[in-house]
């Protein structure tokens, strides 16, 4: 079933079935698994995961619930190129279009494109 809607409830789900797809990932699964693990059942996995939860709250419901700087965790990622932030938008493109209607996918592909375009900027790649 696709959401009509986003809810905080839906982006959990989208969060983790994104980052499932991430963990299998050839050229992504590295970056996370170095800094996390490779078990998404784990308390720094959960952690990170309701934190994402909270970013992407915050960008499409306007929730107060995220306070971090997103840039910063990446700026000390080794090997973080072009290729690496275009698979990550593919992935997460793939997911959204599964769990949302087109206009609520839309919505997650024009966010999730600019925060993709300002790091790339930010990171001097």
């Amino acid at each position: 079933m696709q959401h009509q809607t986003i809810s905080r409830d839906n982006i959990r789900i989208m969060v983790d079935r994104f980052y499932s797809k991430v963990l299998k990932d050839d050229l992504l699964a590295d970056f996370f698994i170095e800094k996390l693990g490779d078990e998404m059942i784990s308390d720094e996995w959960q952690e990170h995961l309701d934190k994402l939860t909270d970013f992407w709250a915050s960008i499409t419901l306007g929730d107060t619930a995220y306070s971090g700087q997103p840039v910063k965790p990446h700026m000390h990622m080794e090997g973080l190129q072009r290729e690496t932030f275009e698979q990550w938008l593919k992935l997460f493109f793939e997911t959204v279009d599964r769990l949302y209607s087109k206009e609520a996918a839309d919505i997650f592909k024009t966010r999730s494109e600019m925060i993709a375009t300002n790091f790339m900027r930010l990171l001097g790649i």
